[in-house]
């Protein structure tokens, strides 16, 4: 007798293939990528903050450079530079900061410019077309060779407009006068210019002015040091620094 089965046939299973869903894909990457674009936007400010500090103390090295190749010409000459030198005719020709050239490292570039002729004129195309690091100031974008870093020049001023000024004429303390400031923007000038500040945007610029660095100016003193002066010093402060002998002290500010 024959033993009969049924015959059951093996069933294969198969594993379900993955559905890929586009519209999740993109709802996914899409909330990272947004999350991604939302921490940048935090961030961006943190680091522009972070920044300005060293940028403002690379500001206030660049102007005590200044202010010592000023005093080195000094000690060299026996005066400060004259504000600008002027032709047989009494016309502007060169500006201070192209005379204390040698005191900054740049001989060579002073040695290129003939003193004898204009600023501007194309005998003195190659200095005209030069920037001087020690002139800018890494907050301020300008066209290349122009500079913020300027004086004020008077009788009774740092520089005085025609001629060297001795040390000795500083009655007030080479402490408490200013010797170079820093302008905004809109008074910028070339560096080989014999153009500088006008003192009465000293006395009345403000927060609201397009200063480089916010609330203020960097300054430079006739000693050699230099300090962040504040857009909320009062017009008293701000006249007794620019004076060179006009009795007034001037307490910290």
């Amino acid at each position: 007798m024959t033993e009969s089965s049924d015959h059951i046939p093996e069933t294969k299973l198969e594993t379900p293939k993955r559905v890929h869903s586009w519209t999740w894909f993109f709802v996914e990457y899409g909330a990272i990528a947004f999350a991604l674009l939302i921490l940048l936007a935090l961030l961006l400010p943190n680091v522009r903050f972070a920044k300005e500090p060293a940028r403002r103390v690379q500001c206030l090295n660049n102007l005590r450079y200044i202010s010592l190749a000023v005093l080195n010409y000094s000690e060299q000459y026996g005066s400060l530079p004259p504000a600008y030198t002027v032709d047989a005719l009494g016309k502007p020709l060169h500006s201070w900061r192209t005379l204390i050239l040698p005191f900054l490292d740049q001989e060579k570039l002073y040695k290129t410019i003939d003193l004898s002729k204009p600023w501007d004129d194309p005998a003195n195309e190659v200095a005209f077309k030069t920037v001087v690091r020690a002139f800018q100031c890494p907050e301020t974008e300008l066209p290349a060779g122009q500079t913020t870093f300027v004086a004020m020049a008077s009788d009774d001023l740092c520089f005085h407009p025609t001629r060297g000024r001795a040390l000795s004429e500083f009655k007030d303390g080479t402490n408490q006068t200013v010797m170079v400031l820093e302008t905004d923007r809109e008074h910028a000038v070339h560096w080989m210019s014999p153009n500088d500040c006008d003192p009465k945007w000293f006395l009345n610029f403000d927060a609201k002015s397009p200063l480089a660095h916010p609330g203020g100016i960097n300054v430079a003193h006739v000693d050699g040091s230099a300090r962040f002066f504040r857009a909320s010093t009062p017009a008293k402060t701000r006249a007794a620094l620019m004076t060179i002998a006009g009795g007034d002290k001037v307490e910290e500010y």
